[in-house]
């Protein structure tokens, strides 16, 4: 039965989906051997990044779809994309932060079962932030310099919002087949694509355009993987409105096989009991200027409003299936 909180229908999208995948998922084995209910090609999820301003002079209010019935890792999700971003493939970068979300599939064991025993611990591949900043060039190790060499899409991405917002090729791609077996874990977030909203021509000459982004995620962990999903591309969207001069309008995530493993059932079914509370207001530190372009952003530079930490529920233990 769908519960609708009224406070947070945006949430209730998800809260909905781990619902029914619940109650009606088809049981299917998987790569990790955990075991997983799964339903293919959900109804899009669509998340709004800002909101109206109280004031008809200042720009809308920014807003962050950062899950409420769980406390998120927020910090991981920003340095981790600002990883991506970076073009890093390095797991031991982020390990070194305290984030160890890819230390499994940057284990010795993991790479060896891949085939991949001719690489030293923690280097993962031409993994996502590889395909976004050197696409089609030729990967070594995780320690090479690819300055200039492939497509550096995120660049082709920005240039395209602010020269030619109506391209219907503003994508991102992270799925190149030739790289796949090269990669530790192949992108489960793989391909996503950006539409620019222009101002009607009667439109205050302040009216800024507003960015949207759609996301396809081939295989979508319900219960660890999607909120960090969620929130990442939200983010980066922020992240390239700011350095476009474009509003953040909104994220879709279009899923593909969305799962919940069967070891996430119970945990997820004390997540259902909760009821949302509104989503976080985000801002930057810093502006366009002093951020610089879309490789200066530092984590302090995120700021999601601090009231998160009380209206949020507490965490919930899930393992992670390597």
């Amino acid at each position: 039965m769908t519960v609708q909180s009224r406070i947070n229908p945006e949430e209730d999208q998800y809260l909905d989906l781990v619902r029914s995948i619940i109650e009606r998922g088809e049981r299917r084995a998987d790569r990790t051997g955990t075991g997983t209910l799964s339903l293919f090609a959900p109804p899009q999820l669509r998340f709004s990044l800002s909101k109206p301003s109280t004031s008809t002079t200042a720009d809308p209010e920014l807003v962050l779809p950062l899950l409420t019935t769980k406390r998120v890792f927020s910090r991981g999700i920003i340095e981790e994309l600002i990883w991506f971003v970076n073009g890093s493939t390095d797991s031991k970068v982020l390990a070194n932060k305290g984030v160890k979300i890819w230390d499994g599939n940057g284990s010795r064991e993991f790479l060896d079962s891949r085939g991949l025993g001719h690489r030293e611990e923690g280097d993962l591949g031409p993994v996502y932030g590889f395909q976004w900043r050197h696409f089609g060039a030729e990967y070594k190790t995780c320690n090479d310099d690819y300055t200039g060499q492939g497509v550096d899409q995120l660049a082709e991405v920005i240039d395209k919002i602010k020269n030619n917002p109506t391209d219907r090729r503003i994508i991102l791609s992270a799925w190149n087949p030739a790289d796949l077996a090269k990669m530790a874990l192949p992108p489960c977030h793989m391909f996503c694509q950006f539409y620019v909203n222009l101002p009607p021509p009667s439109s205050p000459p302040s009216t800024k355009p507003r960015l949207s982004c759609l996301m396809y995620q081939r295989s979508a962990d319900l219960g660890l993987g999607v909120p960090f999903n969620i929130a990442s591309y939200a983010l980066l969207t922020h992240m390239i409105a700011l350095v476009t001069d474009t509003v953040p309008h909104e994220f879709i995530l279009q899923l593909g096989d969305a799962h919940v493993y069967l070891d996430h059932v119970e945990p997820l079914e004390k997540q259902l009991a909760r009821t949302p509370f509104a989503f976080p207001g985000f801002s930057w530190a810093r502006t366009k200027d002093e951020v610089g372009g879309i490789d200066g952003f530092e984590l302090a530079d995120f700021v999601i409003d601090p009231s998160y930490k009380d209206n949020s529920h507490g965490t919930i233990a899930m393992k992670m299936s390597v």
